[in-house]
């Protein structure tokens, strides 16, 4: 079966070549009759618009590169789901790639050249770590970086302030009458939880109220690990009346540690037996429990869409100066606080 050209297109809509062109490419003032005569044309002879092949022709792409290396957290996927949306609304198609070493990242940046992608969006999921890696620094292709921590060199990156959130839920809880707060979860050396820290700090400072280093012990990322600290906390110090929770594997755990001592998660800070929680982000797991969970939005949605229009920006303005897009997470007031 012959296959079906530009040309028969626009043979069958009576209208040029360059017509139809500028149809498919969205370009040029083309009346609405014409555009929908080379519509019809292209529905009834099954007419296939090769995007490649007419990106390498105009030396253009509305091809992007998506490298992520957790697709576990919510976070990640509320940002990837946001971005690949934004970016197909402006006529760009999203490669997805998860290299799992610096190795696999280099092939996958060589990959992504060859296939004519137009540039690059990293969505970073390591905390412990405040660079980007070096085939990235070292890629040609313009590069858009999305993460939770704070990371050096001259680059476009779409952040979220860490400071803000933690301070905003600390502030919340003292507003409220707690006094006793303590902090679950984080290891010593994750940059995220160092950045809440700082806000959870300086909140607790702006009241007049003394950081306690002991009700802030560092914790390893699983449930178990935060049920048992929240069990050791609370029975030590039997004043405390609310929990900052800094990851899902903590509101979990701190859930079995509240109950075993005997306590229950509430809002009331006048009932001695209820303990406030709030976390950092809306846990998808976690969504159907009761109570219903605070916490403060990590502003995913509007992550990947910041780090969608950037990337478009970077391809149109290839001489912008780097961009650093700082987020301010809102606090979703339910029932655990």
């Amino acid at each position: 079966m012959k296959k079906v050209s530009i040309i028969d297109v626009a043979k069958a809509a009576g209208v040029s070549v360059s017509t139809v062109s500028l149809v498919l490419r969205q370009k040029g003032k083309i009346s609405q009759a014409t555009i929908e005569k080379v519509q019809a044309a292209i529905s009834t002879l099954g007419y296939v618009h090769n995007v490649a092949a007419a990106n390498l022709r105009a030396s253009t792409s509305n091809l992007i590169g998506l490298i992520l290396r957790n697709f576990g957290d919510t976070f990640s996927m509320k940002v990837a789901a946001s971005l690949v949306q934004t970016l197909e609304q402006q006529g760009y198609m999203v490669f997805l790639a998860q290299p799992q070493d610096d190795e696999h990242l280099k092939r996958t940046l060589l990959s992504f050249t060859r296939q004519g992608v137009a540039g690059v969006i990293w969505l970073c999921g390591d905390h412990q770590r405040d660079s980007l890696p070096a085939p990235l620094l070292h890629s040609p292709l313009p590069l858009v970086a999305v993460s939770q921590t704070p990371l050096q060199g001259s680059v476009d990156i779409v952040m979220h302030d860490n400071r803000q959130a933690a301070s905003l839920a600390t502030r919340y809880l003292i507003e409220r009458g707690h006094r006793n707060i303590a902090w679950i979860g984080g290891e010593a050396n994750c940059l995220l939880r160092q950045q809440r820290l700082l806000g959870y700090r300086a909140a607790l400072e702006q009241y007049g109220l003394p950081f306690r280093a002991e009700l802030a012990p560092v914790c390893a990322e699983d449930t178990h690990a935060a049920s048992l600290i929240t069990r050791q906390l609370l029975e030590k110090h039997n004043t405390i009346t609310a929990l900052l929770c800094h990851s899902p594997h903590a509101i979990i755990g701190s859930l079995g540690g509240i109950h075993h001592v005997g306590r229950t998660v509430g809002k009331d800070v006048f009932l001695t037996q209820q303990v406030s929680l709030i976390g950092f982000e809306d846990m998808l797991q976690i969504n159907l429990t009761s109570p219903s969970f605070t916490y403060v939005s990590s502003a995913s949605e509007e992550s990947g869409r910041q780090a969608a229009m950037l990337m478009i920006r970077k391809l149109k303005e290839p001489g912008l100066p780097a961009q650093y897009i700082t987020l301010s997470g809102q606090l979703v007031q339910r029932d655990s606080a």
